[in-house]
């Protein structure tokens, strides 16, 4: 055992458990020292390839890694930010310093670069010395691999990854939050699409001079039925979700047979039905409609053009699609879910022409996001599109059907104890595992950044801290049980960041909760915008003064995981609440004091001369003034949530449930319940209201 800097002793476990960056406790949100399972360490440790379970495994373990760490020429990656020289250290024979040098991404090379020894250690009869390798301190951005070569001639190499020091200053405006696929137009097939982003995206940038517009997710769920309703539970963060695909834009529409264009219309009258009232959204039917579609203009003789733009998609794609569209192929045959796939499906080989079709549908989702973002910065937008990175994927889709051991299967990411869950939060996704992410280089974190940016002007990063550690669940054991697990938070920080400023995008990390001061920081330095919501800036009778909140964040009065503004102050979401059993006392109680919640933002508003000192104020006069005393926040960006604008009354996604509450499906409707199509919005008084409160 050695001694802690406190003066106790720290066994062997301890010391292996930090080294892998598993915590063996943990500070709850009560200030309360939590102490981990044991059996979840050693199940945790055993998933990042330790296996022990005595105090003389560990030791041994410990002794192993010392012994793997010397035995190693270079890390697998490192990772700097421009002009840094602090280059990865080197592992070479005492006094036979190797040759160093860089071959550059994009043509070149930097050679002898030196290194500087650091400190020695002897394996067997061998003498070795750990350098630190210094770099050029212009060495430009980018994806570069630096190569020692030993003095036996052995040549080994890693990746090196230049990050920006800071990304460039984000532009302040304002833009709207929206659940794509509950805002529909009358030419919507029953759901929101990215043609409807495009009308709406254009229509807020001309109108009310809006700088972007905040999109859920737009990952792909498995394109069978019964279809994942969950935007952040997808089967892949990879691709896109071929749902979100207009027919009718797609180039090949115009040269269908005749019967097939009838075909088409008649699929799209069908669907169309449903954007006129306010029944739940029904993935299942609009994709079925919209496959028949697809499939029918996927048979459609494609122009030499076309043919050649479909081919580079393929090339620049490579495997990662090839994979994607065969799991797509067998999902069709054996269901969305890769772990009641029979044994035998293993060695299927899908149909390549069903192959090829799944791999067009991701190029006509691309050409088409494409296009909504060139109009959208046409029109006006700073930024347009911002999309949502969700944190991770369904446990048995198509990304860790692909990726392998880079995601820990079995364990599942979510939450500890808190206020709000007393027993934890399970999210069910496998997180990455850090050792083999780090093994392939990172390269698949990079290939979903890439992705997700390319056809965007910014990006928000959901649960950002996840970057740093993430709450993982062992098999079968429930969210108290689990623990934290660290990553190498300035190799994937560095990364996101380098591939921003490659897209030329804006970065807001979702950074709410529970979360070490020291991230923020962190964050920050790197030009990272944050997050604030004003429901949560409330602290008893005080409310937080936005004039002193975060200038490098986004800021909002609510979020799609939070009641509407209107029901919020109307107190509904206490009686749905109550009718899911999610409160934690009872009803009347409740409501009492939310009543009591509710006169403290009456009050602060009207000692901020927001609203009138004597007449008793109706719920839209506190939602505008709730959006003027946003207005006053220093915050970069500010976002109004399209529900808000129209007076919405009901719930997107209430968390702690999964079949009780209609999640993700709940169409865009006003204060009656009746549905808001686009073409309606200019005629919004309370959208037009809000969208003036928000001016500076």
């Amino acid at each position: 055992m050695v001694r802690s800097e406190a003066g106790g002793l720290v066994s062997a476990r301890d010391q292996l458990a930090t080294s892998c960056g598993v915590a063996t406790e943990y500070w709850d949100l009560g200030g309360a020292l939590r102490v981990v399972p044991d059996s979840t360490v050693e199940s945790t440790l055993a998933a990042l390839g330790v296996h022990a379970e005595s105090e003389a495994d560990y030791e041994a373990a410990l002794a192993q890694r010392r012994k793997d760490h010397w035995e190693r020429t270079l890390p697998p990656l490192w990772v700097v930010r421009e002009q840094d020289t602090n280059g990865p250290w080197v592992h070479h024979p005492d006094g036979k310093p190797p040759l160093i040098w860089v071959e550059l991404e994009e043509g070149g090379r930097r050679y002898d670069l030196p290194c500087e020894p650091v400190e020695n250690h002897r394996i067997g009869d061998d003498r070795l010395t750990e350098s630190r390798i210094l770099l050029p301190p212009d060495l430009p951005m980018g994806w570069h691999r630096l190569w020692v070569q030993q003095d036996d001639g052995d040549r080994q190499d890693n990746a090196l990854v230049v990050a920006p020091r800071r990304l460039p200053e984000a532009p302040r405006g304002w833009g709207l939050a929206i659940q794509l696929y509950s805002v529909r137009s009358h030419r919507s097939w029953g759901l929101g699409d990215l043609e409807d982003l495009a009308d709406l995206g254009v229509w807020a940038a001309d109108e009310l001079g809006a700088d972007f517009v905040l999109v859920n997710p737009l990952h792909a769920a498995a394109l069978v039925t019964p279809m994942e309703n969950s935007p952040y539970l997808p089967s892949t963060r990879r691709f896109g979700h071929p749902i979100y695909i207009r027919p009718e834009k797609i180039e090949e529409h115009g040269y269908l047979p005749e019967q097939d264009v009838a075909l088409v219309a008649r699929l799209a009258a069908e669907l169309r039905e449903r954007n006129e009232n306010a029944d739940l959204l029904d993935r299942d039917a609009v994709w079925t409609g919209k496959r028949q579609a697809l499939e029918k203009i996927f048979e459609v003789p494609r122009s030499p053009a076309r043919r050649v733009a479909f081919a580079a998609f393929l090339e620049e794609e490579g495997e990662d699609l090839q994979a994607y569209a065969r799991w797509c192929a067998l999902a069709e045959s054996f269901g969305p879910r890769w772990d009641e796939w029979p044994s035998y499906a293993a060695e299927v080989e899908p149909d390549p022409h069903r192959v090829e079709f799944y791999a067009w549908l991701q190029w006509i989702f691309d050409e088409q996001l494409d296009h909504v973002q060139r109009e959208l910065l046409r029109a006006g937008m700073k930024i347009g599109i911002i999309q949502d990175l969700a944190i991770g994927v369904h446990p048995f889709g198509a990304d860790t059907w692909a990726m392998g051991d880079l995601l820990t299967q079995g364990f599942r990411v979510g939450a500890p104890p808190d206020m709000f869950s007393p027993a934890g939060q399970d999210w069910s996704q496998p997180p990455w595992n850090p050792v083999t992410l780090a093994q392939a280089e990172y390269l698949p974190f990079r290939d979903i950044l890439r992705f997700v940016m390319r056809h965007a002007g910014g990006l928000r990063i959901d649960h950002i801290i996840g970057l740093f550690r993430l709450w993982w669940i062992p098999p079968g054991a429930p969210p108290i049980d689990g623990t934290y697990v660290r990553y190498d938070h300035q190799a994937l920080i560095d990364i996101l960041c380098l591939e921003a400023a490659r897209a030329g995008v804006t970065l807001i990390g979702e950074d709410l909760g529970t979360v070490e001061p020291w991230a923020r920081d962190v964050l920050s330095d790197r030009g990272i915008l944050g997050t604030t919501v004003l429901l949560f800036e409330r602290d008893g009778d005080t409310i937080h003064d936005p004039n002193g909140w975060r200038t490098e964040c986004l800021a909002s009065v609510t979020v799609h995981d939070l009641p509407p503004t209107a029901q919020y102050l109307d107190g509904s979401h206490l009686r749905l609440w109550d009718e899911l059993a999610l409160l934690d006392r009872p009803f009347a109680q409740a409501l009492s004091s939310h009543e009591r919640e509710i006169e403290v933002w009456v009050n602060v508003l009207r000692q901020e001369g927001l609203l009138s000192p004597v007449d008793a104020p109706t719920p839209t006069q506190i939602t505008v003034a709730m959006h003027r005393l946003l207005s006053r926040a220093p915050s970069r960006l500010l976002c109004l949530s399209l529900v808000d604008g129209v007076g919405d009354l009901n719930t997107q996604n209430q968390p702690g449930t999964d079949q009780e509450y209609p999640n993700w499906r709940v169409p865009l409707t006003d204060e009656r319940g009746e549905p808001v199509l686009i073409e309606e919005l200019a005629d919004s008084s309370l959208l037009r209201t809000l969208v003036r409160s928000l001016s500076r």
